[in-house]
């Protein structure tokens, strides 16, 4: 009996009452019944806390046979207490777990009433902090509202550096009543691969005598002993899964049964290996896949949206195909955030994205009493039996950030020895219950670490394990030094720019069109994080003439940022496996690290990362005196690609430098062309293209070796023609000069098929556009780097 849908929301004294959807979210419902305004507008946000302060109560009636049931939840978010008819049947703290509690002799024949306490988030960590045998400090800088780490809760609820600081209340999955009956529980898979066979060992809990499982049209019966049977099936010449871009997604139902129950788990037969091994540099970090080392390109997730009762499956949905559009193989699932629900990993393992799964730990320093770790150690069972089977889980890491903050607090600088205990007693625990549960995980530790009990610092450090790099963003330095560092594996790092005019008018006036407006400043949640931007800008630009330039330009800029992390990272392979910038989406429209708006609006810097994340690619490298052209192969099979390489002024005039021919292998980036400086003048840039002339591995790119403040950039003489063509519209782009990072805005949602792109006199480029509601005209505007930096705009 389906419980969700239409309840009453009440605060505990009983002065404010609405509609209460669920699942779903208490300020979400608030905002829907008119009872407080939109939280994401302008600086509504302060003035809503107060909804946090509160008690709230969620209530319905149902009628019901009265036959012994269960009552079903999952996601109940967070300190709360659950009534049925009055008598408490359930009272939980921990949004990430789901829970099954039997309520015969407590239903009614006839109507019933099930009503839900939830307890203000702000003063249950309060009163948690006290009871901690030491202080446990949080990361105040992230988080205004305080003690969230005392609660098991997505820990940016309580702020971040790019979220808005309203914990919420509700409930994220199904409520339900089920009949009282047999079931199967969690079902624990790990695959064996050996040539030409896999063999997949289960562990089932179940309520029968035996279990029966059938995989491939292979059957296989087992008892069960202590509730719980272990079952193998040994399958010939499997047809396996792959990431996107190295093969197909193909996915097996496994069939379960015991007595009269059944369940059922869609597989992907992969063999998926976390390889960390000592070497001549430190410690290795990559990933293999079916005895393939595959580089890790993609980013890192962020719940989709700040309040929950805000996602839906379309939307996320959308999130991630964006993500396989722009050539992601990889998302890490950020522990600061949410374990996602079961659709989310179908989604992925239908798409071909692998999963960093961080547990929920970020930042902050952690309680480690006897309950705490106990809750902690039954929240991993959980989710680990859960989630586990899908062929998308790449890594279980153990939490994001623990091991720097220990150097971020004056209680644990002082007290190391103390703090290292206490962090090592909870690591150990999520430790243990996963490998209790699953005794073949990849396992890591921590994220950044440089590897099993290192407590180093894995931020500067970049000879073993995975880095976290943001120098170049919190320290202020030169796009450049993301050249300085040749990380194993670079699962972090990221450079700020503003969201797209599209998001800023769903939160501001145009009266508010100004990077110091209060508003503004509201929407940047990092501190510093303005002055940051335009810091940079200053000495890589010539400044913007208005706002709207403003935004655009802090886009070039994040793009160029991430271009020269991931380019130079990739010609690097395979001493660099991996590159996960932050971040890929949203929580609310916010000046962020995203590539993604809130929404799903591609920024400049994802149309970028689609060319710069292309399986086959070549990039271009300072050495000295010299330009290295290196060629990068991330498909399955050598590639063959042709190279040319030119000189162009800013008149768009250009001149032949070198050209080749050569062939790419899949395990190594090569050194293709090597170019002298010397023979790039003073006010020209490099421009390079290549192609396989097969399978249309195909790109451009350019490199311009100073500022492009330096450069005389002349009119683009910038024209368009715009052709509907069925669903979609073709837009004909011409210049009459160089004219770099060319971008079109729609007044409209919608996807361009490339954007901030280089034109070349003579070279006309075609950008086509589909809006995503057919029946509209969309109205376009276009942006050069002349136009948008000149004193008199072209």
């Amino acid at each position: 009996m389906d419980l969700s849908g239409e309840w009453r929301l009440r605060d505990e004294a009983g002065t404010l009452e609405v509609p209460f959807t669920l699942p779903g979210d208490g300020v979400t419902a608030l905002h829907r019944a008119g009872a407080i305004p939109d939280p994401y507008w302008g600086q509504n946000e302060y003035d809503l806390r107060w909804i946090a302060d509160r008690n709230w109560i969620a209530s319905r009636a149902f009628a019901h046979t009265g036959a012994p049931s269960v009552l079903v939840i999952e996601g109940l978010d967070t300190v709360a207490e659950v009534r049925l008819n009055g008598m408490p049947v359930l009272r939980v703290a921990n949004a990430f777990r789901r829970w099954r509690v039997p309520v015969a002799g407590l239903l009614r024949r006839g109507e019933n009433t099930l009503e839900i306490v939830f307890r203000s988030p702000v003063h249950e960590g309060a009163a948690r902090h006290r009871a901690q045998p030491f202080p446990i400090p949080y990361h105040a800088d992230n988080c205004p509202i305080p003690f969230g780490n005392m609660l098991r809760k997505p820990q940016c609820d309580f702020g971040w550096d790019w979220n808005i600081a309203l914990p919420s209340f509700g409930i994220w999955g199904q409520i339900a009543l089920e009949e009282d009956v047999p079931r199967i529980g969690d079902i624990f898979v790990t695959q064996t691969h050996t040539a030409g066979r896999v063999e997949v060992s289960l562990r089932v809990e179940a309520p029968g005598e035996d279990v029966t499982a059938t995989l491939c049209g292979v059957t296989v019966t087992a008892p069960v002993q202590g509730g719980v049977a272990e079952l193998v099936l040994r399958i010939e010449d499997p047809d396996l899964w792959w990431p996107a871009g190295l093969g197909a997604q193909t996915l097996h139902r496994l069939v379960v049964t015991s007595s009269s129950a059944m369940a059922m788990r869609d597989i992907g037969l992969r063999d998926l290996r976390l390889i960390a091994q000592p070497d001549d540099a430190g410690r290795s970090f990559g990933f293999q896949i079916n005895g393939h080392p595959v580089f890790a390109r993609g980013a890192n997730w962020i719940p989709a949206d700040a309040l929950h009762g805000r996602i839906t499956r379309d939307a996320v949905c959308d999130l991630l195909q964006s993500a396989v559009d722009a050539n992601m193989n990889m998302i890490r699932i950020w522990g600061g955030g949410r374990y996602e629900p079961d659709w989310f990993y179908d989604l992925c393992d239908k798409m071909g994205l692998m999963v960093w799964q961080d547990f929920m730990f970020a930042c902050h320093l952690y309680p480690s009493t006897p309950d705490f770790l106990a809750e902690v150690a039954a929240e991993v069972r959980d989710v680990v039996g859960r989630i586990n089977h899908h062929a998308c889980i790449a890594l279980w890491c153990g939490d994001n950030e623990l091991i720097g903050a220990l150097g971020w607090f004056e209680e644990s600088r002082c007290d190391r020895d103390r703090y290292l205990v206490n962090y090592d007693r909870l690591n150990r625990t999520v430790e243990a219950a996963l490998f209790d549960v699953l005794p073949r995980a990849n396992w890591w530790p921590s994220s950044p670490s440089p590897g099993p009990m290192a407590f180093g610092d894995a931020w500067h450090d970049d000879s073993s394990g995975d880095m976290h790099f943001w120098s170049v963003w919190h320290e202020g330095r030169d796009f450049s030094h993301y050249r300085d560092v040749k990380p194993r594996f670079c699962s972090e790092f990221g450079f700020q720019s503003y969201p797209s005019m599209s998001a800023i008018r769903r939160f501001a006036d145009p009266a508010d069109f100004n990077i110091a407006a209060p508003v503004m400043e509201s929407h940047q949640k990092n501190r510093g994080g303005n002055a940051r931007i335009a810091e940079t800008m200053f000495r890589s630009f010539r400044f913007p003439v208005d706002f709207e330039n403003f935004v655009y330009l802090s886009q070039v800029q994040q793009g160029l940022a991430i271009h020269t992390a991931v380019t130079a990272w990739r010609a690097l392979k395979p001493h660099c496996m991996g590159a996960l910038y932050w971040q890929l989406n949203d929580t609310w429209p916010v000046c962020s690290w995203s590539s993604l708006d809130h929404g799903g609006g591609w920024k400049l810097l994802h149309h970028m990362a689609q060319r710069f994340f292309a399986p086959v690619t070549i990039v271009a490298v300072p050495a000295g005196d010299d330009l290295i052209l290196r060629g990068i192969n991330d498909t399955m099979a050598p590639v063959e690609v042709s190279i040319l390489a030119r000189a162009v002024a800013m008149d768009g005039s250009s001149r032949p430098l070198a050209q080749t021919t050569l062939t790419l292998p899949t395990d190594r980036a090569s050194d293709a062309l090597r170019i002298a400086r010397s023979l790039i003048g003073r006010a020209e840039v490099l421009a390079f293209t290549w192609s396989d002339g097969v399978d249309h591995h195909t790109g451009m790119d350019i490199h311009a070796p100073n500022p492009w403040k330096s450069y005389d950039l002349r009119p683009s003489g910038l024209s368009a023609e715009v052709v509907r063509d069925g669903d979609l519209y073709r837009i004909a782009l011409n210049v009459q000069s160089f004219a770099p990072f060319v971008a079109i805005e729609a007044d409209v949602a919608g996807r361009f098929s490339t954007n901030a792109i280089p034109l070349f006199p003579g070279d006309p480029t075609s950008v086509t556009f589909t809006p995503r509601d057919q029946s509209a005209s969309p109205v376009f505007t276009y942006r050069d780097l002349h136009a948008a930096t000149a004193v008199s705009p072209s």
